[in-house]
């Protein structure tokens, strides 16, 4: 698990990064051809593992309910975003996954409801649910990856 946890930590410093020097308007840009953005792509990085390890055992997420609501699988971007809000994801990439390191260590992870991602994996323990979020993460980076160069032009 460590090894996992060290690879969603570069990942979400990488996002903090492009979320801290990414112009604003390059964030919410949604390309032509496109059904999302950056800012999108990065909030939902960030709710997804709290719905994936926290939801599905039956703890309380670490993320206000307002947050799962707007960036969760099936939403769209609006093309907005206050600079409180943006602020508030930056300081919760980090924080959040120090949080599940925290909570999974002190073994608060006892159940789990069984879940398939729209990517048809059935995940059945939070370890499985960590596992994905790297996957996730990294399928989200490439988007991420992929928006900046289309909106840097």
């Amino acid at each position: 698990m460590e090894k996992l946890f060290d690879v969603i930590l570069q990942n979400r410093k990488r996002l903090y990064k492009i979320l801290e020097e990414t112009p604003k308007e390059q964030l919410l840009e949604i390309p032509k051809g496109f059904n999302n953005n950056i800012w999108w792509n990065i909030a939902h990085t960030l709710v997804t593992p709290q719905v994936l390890a926290y939801k599905f055992s039956n703890l309380q997420m670490r993320v206000p309910d307002e947050f799962v609501v707007k960036f969760s699988k099936g939403t769209k971007p609006d093309g907005t975003a206050t600079k409180e809000e943006m602020m508030i994801i930056a300081d919760f990439l980090i924080s959040t996954l120090e949080w599940l390191v925290e909570d999974y260590e002190a073994g608060l992870f006892q159940e789990y409801t069984e879940y398939t991602t729209s990517a048809g994996v059935t995940l059945t323990s939070v370890e499985e649910a960590v596992a994905f979020t790297a996957y996730h993460e990294g399928l989200h980076m490439g988007a991420i990856i992929a928006l900046l160069k289309i909106v840097a032009k």
